[in-house]
């Protein structure tokens, strides 16, 4: 009876839990217009953090980075928006063009199915790959995630006094916490990773869109400048940002030119995040963060429900925060080796992994009888 009751006792946690949990992210997810905003200014916090310590160890006035800071986020934001707005009148005046140039080549391509009896409705065809719509799309991206600026007086008043305070952070959740020095070094660590993360991914990112732009050009790609502030952007999305980055850009080729220069555009893209993502990234940012291949595209997936596209941009260092959160507990430290990738083998001893889940070594033979008969 006992046992039941202690069974019916650790289900009925599990439900309560998973009950408080649904109602967090339900609560998160209706208050994104003011959680987004503090995420975004936590992050970019994070990633100019280095620059404030400079400053104090130069004996230089913080509050002299803070204003530089600021004026940089200022001109980024007033950027894309001058881009986004250049882009659709260059786009408008051209239209004409692209339309016509697009009924030529899907002519030519019905008419070459004809001859293997494949009949195409040019209309329909016309309809679905109609230019305004790539504009559209690009347009749409860059405006989700431009949208984040629109609180831009609210994330720059945030980012100033976090900027601030930075330096007493530590010590008040120190003094509020009781922290011990093991975890305020965890802490401090934590901090870290996300710090080179964030700052080695934006300087890997200025270079794909660099090499994007640089690329188009050459080949003689219209705004060929927005496609390569689509495939900076989007280079912070896991898996799967660098082909949406280079969707819109292979329509423009294929609009402009002809399906052989797209699939030259398309194999453009490929050299580059070959280079960048499978040979200068993972030297330039070593082991990573520790999370799994699958951990990091399901969380794309849930941030991106949640908090939208800033969540995507996020998705990587926001699910490192909750995966060291989970290690500190050893009730939910489970979890955090389930997040764990190929590098758990590496942080077992962080982990304080029990014993029967590291790998057990044969004892030497001299401990059994040497006969089986004794």
């Amino acid at each position: 009876m006992s046992d039941q009751s202690s069974a019916l006792s650790s289900m009925s946690k599990i439900f309560v839990v998973a009950a408080a949990i649904v109602v967090i992210l339900a609560g998160v997810k209706a208050a994104s217009v003011i959680v987004v905003p503090f995420l975004l200014a936590l992050f970019i916090t994070i990633i100019f953090q280095p620059v404030i310590q400079w400053f104090r160890l130069k004996n230089l006035p913080p509050f002299a980075a803070i204003v530089a800071i600021v004026m940089v986020i200022l001109v980024a934001g007033f950027a894309l928006a001058g881009l986004i707005v250049q882009s659709v009148n260059e786009f408008t005046l051209n239209m004409p063009v692209y339309r016509a140039r697009m009924t030529e080549q899907f002519s030519a391509l019905v008419t070459f199915a004809a001859q293997f009896n494949i009949h195409l409705n040019q209309a329909l065809l016309q309809e679905q790959f109609d230019p305004a719509r790539l504009m559209s799309m690009a347009v749409n991206i860059l405006s989700s995630l431009g949208g984040m600026l629109t609180n831009t007086l609210l994330i720059l008043l945030i980012v100033a006094f976090m900027l601030a305070e930075s330096a007493l952070i530590p010590k008040k959740i120190s003094l509020a916490f009781g922290q011990p020095e093991k975890q305020m070094k965890r802490f401090s660590s934590m901090l870290i990773a996300i710090n080179k993360y964030l700052a080695l991914k934006t300087i890997i990112s200025l270079v794909t869109g660099f090499l994007v732009g640089f690329g188009l050009w050459l080949l003689g790609v219209d705004h060929f400048i927005l496609w390569a502030v689509v495939a900076f952007l989007f280079n912070y999305i896991p898996n799967i940002g660098s082909i949406l980055a280079a969707i819109p850009a292979v329509i423009m080729a294929l609009i402009q030119f002809s399906p052989l220069m797209a699939g030259a555009v398309a194999a453009l893209y490929l050299a580059i995040n070959l280079v960048m993502g499978n040979l200068i990234e993972p030297r330039v940012m070593g082991r990573g963060l520790g999370l799994s291949t699958l951990v990091v595209f399901l969380s794309l997936i849930f941030w991106g429900w949640l908090l939208g596209p800033v969540g995507m941009l996020l998705s990587v260092p926001l699910t490192m925060m909750v995966k060291i959160g989970f290690e500190e507990n050893p009730n939910t430290r489970w979890l955090a080796i389930m997040l764990s990738g190929d590098e758990l083998k590496h942080h077992a001893h962080e982990l304080d992994l029990p014993a029967q889940n590291k790998p057990v070594q044969n004892k030497p033979a001299q401990d059994a009888p040497a006969n089986p008969t004794e």
